[in-house]
């Protein structure tokens, strides 16, 4: 046992570093180490580093005071009284595993950690830094420990911001090429959104997204703003993308109601980093997210004695219809805060997927339901599939597209998909329908720029 633990050990020296508090060997070794591995857990050494905070054993305990309150007045002025006080009375628990964490998250995030990937349980480091704050208990001394509500949360939503960016433009050059070598046209796509609960499919809401594309811009037009929990947001708003301007200048949303547009900014203010912060601390970390391991298509049938293939038209266009088998939606909820501690030898043995507890006993809700759907495939509509998801990417921003575009994502069956049904949350699901669909070139220009009598709205 104690060889094959040696054995262990030695596959994962970035995680072993952040486990037993070794910065310094941690700062050599990730100059010539991936920093994306994953070990059984499927835990990156960045998810780690949230989980853990254990004070470094081979690292100046004074580096650390100084670095961490240089870098951490950077971000937040208001917290330098407090910050000062412990440098004067000295460091107890709580300020030590601000600086052990805050050196080694910032140590990663410098060499570009990925704050998206997720681990085995479908965590992202972002969710398990959110759930190592306490949202409601206090620091001996009585103040709220900023590092947990601040620093280190702001610190990887700031750089998940960053890497978007960083994503979409590098696609950025083949998404514009992409819309350019595809001919212009108006598509229409409805949207009923229901539930198996009696009575709510009768309050919930339906829409009409219109699509206008000409060359590398892209205009929507929706009166659903926001669906999210049950609760949705009704409005009059265009999305308009000029893939050929600059990217400060390529994102706008028109508020056709209020007469108000907006640029959709590529880089946020620490004001609005820090309102976000403050949404997600207070709120439970949610994950929902469609399970498709396990799906897979068969033809959907009609009659009543004599079965055959089910054939319709879908608008205009004849499809074939699929039965979808083992579509699950798993949701996961977690809030929790209570303190727990392991060795490196413990974890490194523990078999995939039976992750010991770090940092905190996990508070956590699982559900997944299973949904009976079909997807109507048709081998006449104009677009491709690799169209509709450059298409969809510009317009993921709205969280029921993206739903789509995961949805569209999957290996379907031949043809394109005219007709299906996703689920949105656990009592939800939304039927949609590609109704209508023409190339065109008499679209006019005008529709992808904002009018001269709207103004930018002074809230951003």
């Amino acid at each position: 046992m104690p060889m094959i633990m040696a054995q262990e050990s030695e596959k994962y020296p970035l995680h072993r570093c952040i486990f037993q508090g070794d910065v310094k060997t941690l700062n050599i070794l990730i100059r010539t180490h991936d920093i994306t591995e994953k070990d059984k857990q499927g835990n990156t050494p960045l998810h780690l580093a949230v989980m853990l905070g254990r004070k470094g054993t081979d690292t100046s305990i004074l580096f650390h005071r100084i670095r961490a309150f240089e870098v951490f007045v950077e971000y937040s002025a208001e917290y330098s009284d407090y910050l000062s006080e412990k440098f004067k009375f000295g460091v107890d628990e709580t300020y030590t595993l601000f600086c052990y964490v805050a050196e080694c998250v910032q140590l990663l995030l410098a060499h570009g950690a990925s704050v998206k990937v997720k681990n085995l349980a479908g965590w992202s480091p972002l969710a398990e830094a959110i759930s190592y704050g306490d949202r409601q208990t206090s620091s001996s001394e009585g103040v709220e420990d900023p590092f947990k509500i601040l620093f280190v949360v702001s610190s990887l939503l700031r750089k998940l911001k960053q890497q978007a960016r960083e994503q979409m433009e590098e696609r950025r050059p083949n998404l514009v090429a992409a819309l350019h070598q595809m001919g212009d046209f108006y598509m229409e796509l409805k949207w009923d959104f229901q539930s198996w609960v009696p009575l709510v499919s009768r309050v919930l809401p339906s829409d009409i997204c219109k699509i206008h594309k000409s060359g590398a811009s892209i205009r929507m037009d929706t009166t659903l703003v926001d669906f999210n929990d049950m609760r949705w947001e009704r409005g009059d708003i265009s999305f308009i993308f000029n893939g050929d301007q600059k990217p400060s200048h390529s994102l706008t949303v028109l508020d056709n109601k209020a007469k108000l547009f907006q640029r959709v900014r590529y880089e946020e203010t620490e004001l609005e980093i820090e309102d976000e912060v403050d949404i997600l601390m207070s709120s439970d970390i949610m994950a929902a997210q469609m399970s498709t391991k396990s799906i897979t298509f068969s033809r959907a049938q009609t009659g009543w004695i004599f079965r055959e293939d089910k054939r319709e038209m879908v608008g205009a266009f004849h499809a074939d219809f699929y039965q979808i088998n083992g579509m699950v939606l798993e949701s996961r909820k977690r809030r929790e805060h209570l303190k727990s501690n392991i060795t490196w030898d413990e974890y490194v043995v523990a078999p995939p997927g039976q992750c010991p507890l770090l940092g905190r006993n996990l508070v956590y809700k699982e559900s997944s339901k299973s949904f009976k759907a079909t997807v109507a495939m048709s081998p006449d509509f104009p677009l491709t599939v690799d169209m509709l998801l450059n298409v969809l990417e510009v317009i993921t921003p709205f969280k029921h597209l993206s739903k789509l575009r995961q949805f569209v994502l999957m290996k379907l069956p031949p043809g394109f998909p005219v007709k299906i049904d996703i689920p949105i949350l656990p009592t939800v699901t939304a039927k949609i329908t590609f109704q209508e669909f023409a190339f065109r070139n008499d679209i006019d220009p005008e529709l992808f720029q904002v009018p001269s009598d709207y103004f930018e709205d002074p809230m951003r």
